[in-house]
């Protein structure tokens, strides 16, 4: 099988390997209204899609004037698990690009997710992935800097002995795209043109080198890279 002129590939996984944004959002704008901000599933995405909701305190308190507590945060995060754990997919043609390229670059493959390290595991398994990606995940959550920094992206090519430079990253927002980039990664961009996905130009325009629409093109679009001059 043809190896691929990169290191290690990293990928986020909301949004790139599992379809989680409208069910976790839907999960968050529901408890978004039992304190007083009603928005739909989509407005949640649009405002919260690549953060992390403990990251966004701030706002939500200052939406609803109710202080968000890690309790609050805790049933957030049961109640969003119990409706991915029933509802979950996986991003069409996710599973078999992942498999190919964990083929070709003999396992050197990272999950690297702004989302807590449970969330992570919990769909990995629930969508057949778990077994590419064990012992290979991180979560922004035990990083000093969430996304869009790069702490999470530059934490997993150290454990994997890599070069970020050396690594491409997949990214289906801005603030993902900005953390591949920071951490000195070749960064491409997945967009379907759905909600909960940076739009083509967005992506582009914080650095991501390609934009692809089909996961099937992930393992074509990475191996062409080498070809393409210095």
């Amino acid at each position: 099988m043809t190896p691929l002129p990169f290191d290690a590939v990293l990928f986020d996984c909301d949004g790139v390997l599992v379809d989680s944004e409208p069910i976790t959002n839907r999960v968050l704008a529901e408890m978004l209204g039992e304190l007083g901000w009603h928005l739909t599933t989509e407005e949640s995405m649009n405002t919260f899609t690549g953060k992390a909701v403990k990251d966004e305190t701030a706002l939500i308190e200052s939406k609803t004037g109710v202080r968000i507590t890690e309790d609050w945060l805790k049933a957030f995060r049961a109640r969003r698990n119990e409706a991915l754990e029933r509802d979950l997919l996986a991003i069409a043609h996710a599973p078999a690009a992942i498999r190919e390229v964990h083929a070709r670059l003999r396992g050197r493959i990272a999950c690297a997710s702004g989302a807590d390290r449970h969330k992570v595991e919990l769909q990995l398994a629930k969508v057949g992935l778990l077994e590419c990606f064990e012992g290979r995940i991180f979560s922004g959550h035990e990083m000093p800097r969430s996304k869009p920094y790069p702490d999470v992206y530059l934490a997993a090519a150290e454990a994997l002995g890599v070069d970020p430079k050396r690594c491409a990253v997949v990214e289906d927002t801005v603030t993902g795209a900005m953390a591949g980039v920071a951490a000195g990664a070749t960064v491409f961009g997945y967009s379907t043109g759905e909600s909960g996905h940076s739009g083509p130009e967005a992506l582009r325009s914080v650095g991501a080198l390609q934009v692809f629409s089909d996961m099937r093109e992930l393992p074509a679009l990475l191996a062409s890279h080498g070809l393409q001059p210095a």
